[in-house]
């Protein structure tokens, strides 16, 4: 995704967002660090006038979590979710009080929605991820193919 400028206000209200996190949200954030950090996600994360509640950018991924108030607001969801998928991320939603009652569930998706090379454990590289052994390049850390 080519990266635009933010409107004014956009860092305020991610910081407020997180600050403000709900129950739900806290605790999938503590399991994805747990579970994932490969995956890297980052919370509150604005994608166009949107705010995603989790993203993931190298796996592509965002995770919404949806309370009581997202029954009435179907359409603005899907705009949403449109918009976001437009941008090539997929994303995945989850009702809080299933992230409350059934967090095991919750992590067995986000893992199968991750590409099977981010669950690998392969390590970092200028242009994905590969298993191998590390060399040094230039001063900068490079990992080559077995």
């Amino acid at each position: 995704m080519k990266r635009l400028a933010l409107e004014a206000g956009t860092v305020g209200r991610s910081r407020a967002l997180r600050r403000q996190a709900t129950d739900a949200e806290k605790r999938v954030w503590n399991m994805l660090r747990q579970v994932h950090p490969d995956a890297k996600f980052r919370r509150q994360v604005p994608l166009g006038p949107y705010f995603a509640d989790f993203c993931s950018h190298s796996a592509k991924l965002v995770i919404e979590l949806d309370g009581g108030q997202h029954g009435e607001a179907v359409e603005y969801d899907a705009a949403r979710t449109r918009f976001i998928n437009n941008e090539g991320y997929q994303v995945i939603r989850f009702w809080n009080n299933n992230v409350m009652e059934n967090i095991e569930g919750v992590m067995t998706r986000i893992q199968a929605s991750l590409s099977p090379l981010r669950r690998s454990s392969g390590k970092a590289c200028g242009r994905g991820w590969v298993r191998g052994t590390p060399r040094l390049r230039r001063k900068r850390l490079y990992w080559k193919r077995d």
